[in-house]
């Protein structure tokens, strides 16, 4: 099976900017960096006046990858290469691993980077070159979705 990726350099940069304008917003409204993983974590943990803008920040996600979806056409012809346990696996490993960094790639990639923080950056390199790494053993090694 062949995998192909487009890139569409005009709806990434769309996309990116409107990643960057909610972290924006929320920082400058309620002072609270978009780390999805916190804000996940403090959706379930954290008292009702935290838990509420944590809930419609989530929804706010579904509702607008729903709508883009819907409006483009883009996801009609998305279908996973991944069994249902490999992909509970690496939800888990993914969960793990953005607890041990300390919080995801929204937090440290988007947030962390655009305030200079050392910890971000170094995070956010861990995350990229673990990724490429995973890539290449799954494509190249093991030949899956190539």
């Amino acid at each position: 099976m062949v995998v192909e990726t487009v890139f569409t350099p005009v709806t990434a940069i769309i996309g990116g900017a409107m990643i960057g304008l909610a972290a924006l917003v929320l920082m400058w409204s309620i002072g609270r960096i978009a780390g999805i993983s916190g804000i996940v974590a403090g959706a379930i943990l954290e008292a009702e006046d935290e838990r509420n803008w944590r809930l419609l920040f989530l929804a706010g996600l579904f509702v607008g990858a729903l709508i883009a979806s819907l409006i483009t056409g883009a996801l009609d012809d998305v279908s996973s290469i991944a069994s249902t346990p490999v992909l509970i696996v690496a939800g888990l490993l993914v969960g793990i691993g953005t607890r041990m960094g300390g919080g995801c790639t929204s937090g440290h990639g988007v947030c962390g980077i655009s305030r200079f923080s050392q910890r971000s950056i170094v995070a956010t390199t861990v995350f990229m070159a673990s990724g490429a790494a995973t890539v290449f053993v799954i494509r190249h090694l093991f030949g899956e979705g190539v």
